[in-house]
């Protein structure tokens, strides 16, 4: 399986694929696995890459 949460780098936005309500998160860090996200709707989150494919938002207007 290839971790594509690894080319994740701050200031990149994303979306959790369990919860859209959160609306777009922006890429606080990644470090270890774990991933800071600032998400609009939600807040601050880390979020476990191990456990949790981020889906990578390439236009968040």
């Amino acid at each position: 399986m290839t971790d594509l949460n690894a080319i994740l780098a701050p200031g990149m936005y994303v979306n959790h694929p369990d919860h859209p309500e959160w609306g777009i998160g922006q890429v606080q860090s990644n470090i270890g696995g774990k991933i800071t996200v600032n998400f609009r709707d939600q807040g601050k989150l880390v979020i476990d890459g191990t456990r949790i494919a981020l889906i990578p938002v390439f236009d968040p207007s």
